[in-house]
């Protein structure tokens, strides 16, 4: 469903909505000598992690990846998450700690990253106007 990103040395990476070591989807790098899952997604309880990622990864400069997934973290609502070139995955937001999700849940799309490292996406349900979603920006 999403698509992938290359760096520099030609590595692609990507996501898969299922799969993975626990089922709940991966982020994977590819290249000439095969494929490597960095994260596989619904490793702690609940999901906390997150789960299905839907939309691909964003770059930073350092190597870090940045993505949403439409289920999972701490409300099940969906994540906002970072994965480091170690692999290691740390959950920068969970939707829907507001009263009636006014924050948003369900990030199906990706996210993008400004100068200043903000991230911006948006959230297919939630918010204040009758469920219809949200944009939302995450400052680092």
């Amino acid at each position: 469903m999403a698509g992938v990103i290359r760096d520099s040395d030609g590595n692609l990476y990507g996501t898969t909505y299922s799969g993975g070591a626990n089922g709940g989807g991966a982020v994977y790098k590819v290249n000439t000598s095969g494929e490597t899952v960095l994260h596989s997604f619904c490793s702690l309880a609940n999901c906390a992690d997150g789960q299905a990622p839907v939309a691909g990864v964003i770059r930073d400069s350092k190597g870090n990846l940045y993505g949403t997934t439409d289920y999972g973290g701490a409300n099940g609502d969906g994540v906002v998450y970072k994965v480091d070139t170690s692999g290691s995955e740390t959950v920068l937001y969970s939707f829907c700690p507001m009263a009636s999700c006014a924050d948003g849940r369900y990030p199906f799309a990706g996210v993008i990253r400004d100068k200043a490292g903000n991230l911006y996406g948006a959230a297919s349900s939630g918010g204040r106007n009758d469920n219809a979603g949200v944009v939302f920006k995450l400052k680092p």
